[in-house]
């Protein structure tokens, strides 16, 4: 294979972009090779191999078909308050539970609706609801006809979810005593947004503050903290164990947990399952931080970004753990294969260290928030956190139209619903392996070797190729690499050469050497190709060095 034809100068001029954006110069030049060099018209188009951006190429469809079944019941309750032609009324309350479970009777040809009697009758029975409370809320909210109300989550919705959260973030055991309380975000990026902006706006965090992140981590953790709205002073957390010579853990040592232990730390955020290792914390380290916050640094805030929790056995969040020092970010994007809907929660215990700060300020601090919050209450003061973020989210004077639409509402509703039924959790089985076939194949290509880890998410994988140089052809080899080539050429070799688009590590705050690969969102003997390019790519480089005389035996 010949060299990537940009410069070194170039190629590190490139690197200094965020991996998301240097994507997008992969993926060109991935495209202009299959179009083709001059005078090579009748050349094979080789097909393109994006495994950069972790959208899933799988969707749930069980709760996409009771949701469209909903709408016809939904339509039919609209036509039994005003029939015209194209328009209707808002659905009654009264009698609508009796008059879905008669639609349910009379329309089962419909797809998806045995599927939505049984999310129906399932909350009814785990939840208590009130049969025609909860039909309606699902039937009108289907329909959007109306605003969010309350803005921060609808009352049912909110007990769906949290049960939800319950199952699959907590491993069914919330902690006693709690209650979680959470705002429907357009996705979890919007929730990581809303989380900064109150935490500055509220004055819990200033500019400049000391905050922790837990690296490599999912990029914007890394570049928010940067913009000169927050200037903060970041402290990395670093994951840098090794099991083998060659072979990253991924994993975090007591001495860099250790960090959280100053008290001058404000927050720390971690992904978990890591993005890009893709591994849930080790069960010593949340008991490390747990023993921070209980003997050293109890005003921590930690924020948990744990949207891959659920490809985890036995997944449990910090914020199960660490109930009053956590905000949960949490996003059905990756699970349900949804990330055009745009459905994220934050969650916040009620008691929580938060509002115990909040109680604490100052009288100017007080004053001043006081007058922000002031049109939304007589008694600004006793304003949640949690309640502040929805209306910051918002800027403050349009909170009476905040939440996320009724109709995106819905759609979590019964995804939640289908997770705690038997076909949610086959299905749930079913995307586990899909990602782990996955990662074999592309380890088979690669012929690389990474740590058994029971804790492995699969979604993503982070391979150091520096690492593997040391640990296959020894550290002179290693050394080679690192004094003649930048960490990116990897990754434009790939591109130009074979057409596949991979993620630098580095841009994650990982080593430099080391390329990201989504395991989501490629068909499975793609990644078997992947591993075979990134093979021949690193077999290249492994004759350049023989070659150079640097490598003769």
């Amino acid at each position: 294979m010949p060299k990537a034809t940009l410069s070194r100068a170039e190629i590190r001029s490139f690197a200094r972009l965020s991996p998301f954006e240097l994507k997008d110069k992969f993926i060109s030049i991935a495209q202009a090779e299959q179009r083709g060099k001059p005078g090579q018209k009748g050349k094979a188009m080789r097909a393109m191999l994006n495994a950069g951006r972790g959208n899933p190429n799988w969707i749930a469809t069980g709760p996409r078909e009771a949701y469209h079944a909903l709408g016809y019941f939904a339509l039919a309750e609209s036509g039994r308050v005003w029939t015209a032609d194209n328009l209707g009324g808002m659905p009654e309350e009264a009698g609508c539970a009796e008059r879905f479970a008669s639609f349910v009777r009379t329309h089962p040809e419909l797809p998806g609706i045995e599927l939505l009697r049984a999310s129906v009758d399932l909350a009814v029975k785990r939840f208590g609801f009130v049969p025609d409370a909860f039909v309606h809320e699902l039937a009108d909210s289907s329909i959007g006809d109306n605003y969010p109300v309350p803005g921060r989550i609808l009352p049912h919705v909110e007990q769906v979810v949290r049960g939800y959260v319950a199952d699959e973030m907590f491993d069914h055991r919330p902690p006693e005593g709690q209650r979680l309380s959470l705002f429907a975000t357009e996705g979890g990026t919007a929730a990581m947004c809303y989380i900064f902006d109150s935490l500055m706006k509220n004055e819990i965090l200033r500019k400049g503050d000391r905050i922790a992140l837990m690296v490599p981590v999912f990029t914007p953790y890394l570049e928010i903290p940067e913009l000169d709205t927050y200037g903060f002073d970041v402290v990395r957390v670093e994951a840098n164990l090794f099991t083998e010579t060659g072979v990253r853990q991924w994993r975090y040592p007591p001495e860099e947990i250790a960090k959280l232990a100053d008290p001058s730390v404000r927050l720390v955020c971690c992904v978990n399952p890591s993005n890009p290792p893709s591994l849930a914390l080790a069960p010593q380290v949340t008991e490390q931080i747990m023993s921070i916050v209980a003997d050293r640094n109890p005003n921590l805030i930690v924020v948990t970004d744990d949207v891959y929790g659920t490809f985890v056995e036995g997944f449990r969040s910090l914020a199960a753990d660490l109930p009053r020092n956590t905000l949960l970010v949490y996003s059905y994007s990756k699970h349900y294969g949804a990330t055009g809907w745009r459905l994220g929660v934050i969650g916040l215990h009620d008691d929580n260290v938060i509002d115990d700060m909040l109680r604490a300020q100052g009288a100017a601090e007080k004053a001043r928030l006081n007058s922000r919050y002031g049109t939304l209450s007589l008694e600004p003061e006793t304003i949640r956190f949690i309640d502040r973020l929805v209306a910051d989210s918002r800027q403050v004077a349009l909170n009476h139209t905040a939440g996320l639409s009724l109709p995106q509402q819905v759609m979590m509703t019964l995804f939640s619903l289908f997770d705690m039924l038997d076909e949610g959790q086959a299905y749930k089985a079913r995307i586990r392996s899909i990602v782990r076939q996955r990662l074999e194949l592309l380890l088979e290509g690669a012929h690389m070797k990474i740590s058994e880890d029971p804790k492995r998410a699969s979604y993503y994988i982070e391979l150091d190729l520096l690492a593997e140089a040391e640990r296959t052809l020894g550290k002179e080899f290693a050394d080679y690499l690192e004094q003649n080539y930048e960490p990116v050429d990897p990754l434009f070799r790939l591109a130009e050469q074979t057409s596949v688009v991979l993620l630098n590590g580095g841009g994650f705050d990982g080593p430099e050497w080391s390329v990201r690969v989504s395991l989501a969102n490629l068909d499975d003997l793609d990644y078997l190709k992947i591993g075979h390019q990134l093979r021949a790519v690193f077999d290249e480089y492994a004759q350049e060095w023989r070659d150079s005389g640097a490598g003769a035996v």
